[in-house]
């Protein structure tokens, strides 16, 4: 496919990485292969990429098995390396020329490809000629859709938009579209991010240098799907957070700013903010489990969750201050 200008005619690639989620990857395709475009859509045709990022649970014969029933996939595997490879795999191997990032466990509505291509269209109107008065090409943006998170797996485009759903995020990879050659203008996603976090949003920070815009896209919905919080996952996320909190010195190293310290927390303001939540880190794991399960048999997990977010940004502000003594003493 060539290089269209985003706002005439669009061809949607989806790039979507996946591991070990073959039930909800499941609904994800089914709600893609669905799509409703309008007569004078400027949609002209689109395509799922796939990859396997080296799954166990036999996504990939699962897929061959029923691969009639996804006319639209295209799938390729790698080794486990983490997100951020696997995105770029699917950049390289897609054929359109405006890239759709979401997850594997997003379910989108039937006008969700529609949403971002009417977007894409209103935001060249918008900015055209502002960037011709100032000489810059006028795709010069991207979509972000909406994302509401749920818990509920049978049918998880039921759940209403919450305040917790807000994101002030520039450019996160949960649903947002843009040009292939402004990805590859800014370098793609780096692939040292292999642990837990940050790698879209340091992309998003190489996106804004070269003067990309954000253009809001709420009428395109994910529901992003996740199990109901239990006390069996908290060990889990205290390691997603130690790793995030890693990842954030490499995102500090590479854009060393007031800006980027805010997003990974590293800052006297969040230190002493969680530090006086979490009295300390007195309230942790252990000693907030009763009141934790307390609200879970309430039938209110979710909130359960947000409580816990209390000693889970403590733990990820003491990762970050580790991971950057730890870079300092491996700088001297």
């Amino acid at each position: 496919m060539g290089n269209t200008v985003m706002g005439e005619t669009v061809f949607f690639s989806v790039v979507i990485p996946t591991y070990n989620r073959q039930p909800i990857l499941e609904k994800c395709l089914r709600a893609l292969e669905v799509q409703e475009l309008s007569a004078s859509s400027s949609v002209t045709d689109y395509e799922i990429v796939l990859v396997d990022d080296g799954s166990s649970d036999r996504t990939l014969e699962w897929l061959a098995a029923h691969k009639e029933e996804f006319p639209h996939v295209r799938w390729f595997e790698q080794d486990h390396a983490g997100p951020a490879a696997a995105r770029n795999l699917g950049v390289d191997k897609a054929l359109g020329d405006t890239i759709i990032f979401i997850d594997s466990d997003l379910v989108v509505l039937p006008n969700f490809l529609q949403a971002h291509a009417d977007a894409l269209v209103q935001g060249r109107e918008k900015l055209t000629s502002d960037r011709e008065t100032l000489g810059l090409s006028a795709d010069r943006f991207f979509t972000y859709g909406a994302v509401i998170n749920t818990c509920n797996f049978d049918n998880p485009t039921a759940e209403p938009y919450k305040i917790t759903d807000f994101s002030a995020a520039f450019f996160a990879t949960g649903n947002v579209a843009i040009a292939k050659h402004w990805l590859e203008k800014a370098g793609l996603f780096d692939n040292s991010f292999q642990l837990y976090g940050w790698e879209d949003l340091e992309l998003g920070v190489r996106l804004k240098k070269l003067g990309l815009q954000l253009i809001k896209c709420p009428a395109a919905v994910g529901y992003h799907w996740h199990p109901p919080f239990n006390l069996e996952q908290i060990p889990r996320l205290i390691d997603q957070e130690i790793q995030r909190g890693r990842m954030g010195i490499l995102f500090y190293q590479k854009h060393p700013s007031w800006e980027v310290r805010m997003m990974i927390q590293m800052t006297w303001f969040h230190r002493l903010l969680w530090g006086i939540l979490s009295l300390n880190g007195t309230l942790n794991e252990r000693t907030m489990a009763p009141f934790l399960q307390w609200l879970i048999n309430l039938g209110k997990p979710q909130l359960a969750l947000e409580v816990a977010r209390i000693f889970l940004n403590w733990y990820n502000v003491k990762g970050v201050y580790a991971a950057y003594a730890e870079a300092k003493s491996e700088k001297n």
